[in-house]
């Protein structure tokens, strides 16, 4: 299964001439997909893995952290380091964050003064988030995405008319969030602002600390809007800000004074992003052209003494092109360029790319896309994709869509990696390693099912590479440094949703992924099977909904020095209910962790016990 036959990218050409053309089909395949090819396309057309969360999901779950949300989802694994705000990693399909990229509202949130540019997701709250959706696999390339994939976050349109809305809540380990929002808009104009404080005492983020015992607390304050003014038909100008300061108290960092360990550490974040962007759309043609910057700065105490700065910035030029005119012919094109500075250190990478998005068949479509990028520091790299979907119907039956597609890219050792390796702080092997780029490929072969009567089934198989990838030294702290060869990540997806009545519906997923370094040994912190269960009732006259979800972690390991150690196996379950009183005003609460399970995802670092909460919801 490790060998990829182009063949079966194409090998539904030769049939689909045997099969008539679609009869009506369920709805659920006319929903439009804009991350895929950065344009809006039917879900029927879509020949890649794309999975979305929407404001009802979010808010039937009722968690404040999108990552917590996000773990529902196919083939995501998170390690959280102890707590709200505390360290955070999202790997889907076994692949690092740092080889995912994430928008918000068009804003890349990559964070340039981390060691590797990746978002910082522990600081990203759910209030105000309408839909998200997740690109498995290396199959990003026209964002110069890289194996992980692409998570696209958007928050809530603004409406006709002016509406607001106040959210309330409060529980365990003193947690609170206020969070409001505004929005609004007319035929020529519309917006979109949110605000959220968040607060939480937390509690004892390190098995290791039995000195100070102490609950390691968080603070975010998230500032998010978006405005949009129609300038003519055909003329679009949107602006989107962000701002976002998180506080975290944490354990576990580097006293200078003894070098040893102390107990007494914080972290000071704050985020500021913009974008502008203009889109201009007539018939059978569309032009984007965007300018955006994200500027990052962090300072971490040690007992109450600044112990590390870093600050970092991107500005980046981006244009989007689409052509769709000409029948049969519909081609996505365009250019970004970014510039990264990470504390005084500069880089430039600028990327094209070209897709092609079939328009010849109703129930046969293929994408064909190249992409050329080219790094101050890693010269010029080639990515390409290649996707197929085939639909039939089965009459009474239901649909089945058949999909493959393969893909590849690369990712420049960040500056802070390079630098590292050169600076005072590393020691050989490291001090001696020249990190070079990585490049990523992937492919993957899917089966889904779709009744009219609203069932939905996802088989996938997936096969994906990482050449050369650049790894920390947690043997000997001596740096970067690189799994020579191929690391992989080998797995299977099913998912399924189901309407089990009116007022009862049934969503599932499970994924085995098989990961592996050049060695063999298996990767960290990357679970062999994961598991999640959601189950919703929702009353006949809509004012009461009741939830329960049902994870699962199996088989992963970490690492303790050179020792490889496995991690707990946990299932947990999570409770959750709203009651609506009248039109304007929803109560609704959670319990999370019922089982009060006890369980590590990042060795030595504490979970969250059993806890509730209780919220209002204010819509005015």
């Amino acid at each position: 299964m490790h060998n990829f036959n182009l063949k079966m990218l194409v090998a539904s050409i030769a049939v689909s001439s045997v099969f008539p053309a679609l009869a009506q089909e369920p709805a659920l395949l006319n929903e439009m997909i804009v991350t895929s090819s950065r344009i809006a396309t039917p879900l029927r057309q879509v020949g890649t893995s794309v999975a979305v969360i929407t404001a009802e999901d979010i808010q039937a779950r009722g968690s404040l952290s999108l990552v917590d949300v996000l773990r529902s989802l196919p083939s995501i694994a998170v390690s959280n380091s102890g707590g709200a705000g505390k360290t955070t990693t999202l790997r889907i399909r076994g692949e690092e964050g740092f080889r995912t990229i994430t928008l918000l509202d068009g804003l890349k949130l990559s964070d340039p003064s981390s060691t590797q540019v990746q978002p910082q997701l522990e600081h990203t709250l759910s209030t105000g988030v309408e839909r998200v959706e997740v690109l498995r696999g290396p199959q990003g390339f026209n964002y110069g995405a890289d194996a992980g994939g692409v998570i696209n976050i958007s928050t809530q349109p603004g409406s006709a008319g002016l509406r607001s809305q106040i959210d309330a809540q409060s529980g365990s380990f003193g947690t609170q969030q206020l969070a409001a929002n505004i929005s609004g808009g007319n035929e020529k104009a519309d917006m979109f602002i949110s605000g959220a404080r968040y607060t939480t005492e937390g509690f004892n983020n390190q098995t290791a600390d039995n000195v100070l015992a102490d609950k390691d607390g968080y603070q975010n304050t998230s500032f998010h809007s978006r405005v949009g003014v129609n300038i003519t038909d055909q003329l679009r100008v949107d602006l989107v800000h962000r701002d976002v300061t998180g506080k975290s108290e944490f354990d576990g960092c580097f006293d200078p004074a003894t070098f040893g360990t102390a107990y007494d550490c914080d972290s000071d974040y704050e985020q500021q992003a913009t974008r502008l962007s203009a889109q201009y759309q007539s018939e059978g043609i569309a032009h984007q052209l965007a300018w955006s910057n994200t500027g990052t700065d962090r300072e971490n105490f040690t007992l109450g003494e600044s112990s590390f700065t870093s600050s970092g910035e991107i500005e980046r030029l981006e244009y989007l092109g689409n052509i769709s005119r000409i029948a049969g012919l519909n081609l996505v094109y365009g250019v970004d360029s970014e510039q990264e500075n990470n504390n005084g250190d500069t880089r430039r990478q600028t990327g094209y790319y070209l897709e092609y998005l079939s328009d010849f068949s109703q129930n046969f479509f293929i994408t064909a896309g190249v992409r050329q990028d080219d790094n101050d520091d890693f010269g010029t790299h080639t990515s390409y994709r290649l996707t197929t979907a085939w639909i039939t119907d089965l009459q009474q039956h239901g649909t089945v869509k058949l999909r493959a597609n393969y893909g590849t890219g690369f990712r420049a050792p960040s500056l802070f990696e390079g630098a590292y390796n050169s600076g005072p702080w590393a020691s050989p092997p490291a001090s001696l390693t020249s990190l070079t780029e990585e490049t990523s490929k992937g492919y993957e072969a899917a089966a889904e099912y779709f009744s009219v009567q609203g069932l939905r089934v996802e088989l996938v198989y997936f096969n994906q590479t990482v050449r050369d990838a650049i790894y920390f030294d947690l043997a000997t702290f001596s740096g970067y440094l690189q799994d020579i060869g191929d690391s992989e990540s080998e797995g299977v997806e099913l998912s399924a949703s189901l309407p089990l009545s009116e007022q009862l519906s049934l969503t599932a997923n499970y994924t085995w992924n098989d990961t592996r370094r050049p060695d063999g040994q298996q990767r960290q912190r990357r679970p062999k099977d994961l598991g999640n269960i959601g189950l919703s009732y929702l009353a006949a006259d809509e004012r009461l909904g009741l939830h329960a979800f049902y994870r699962t972690s199996r088989r992963a390991v970490d690492q303790l020095g050179s020792t490889i150690l496995d991690l707990d196996n946990y299932q947990v379950i999570d409770l959750s209910a709203n009651y609506r009183l009248n039109t304007n005003v929803e109560l609704y609460g959670r319990l999370e962790n019922v089982g009060d399970v006890r369980f590590e995802e990042v060795l030595g670092y504490n979970n969250a016990r059993r806890a509730a909460y209780i919220g209002v919801r204010i819509n005015l």
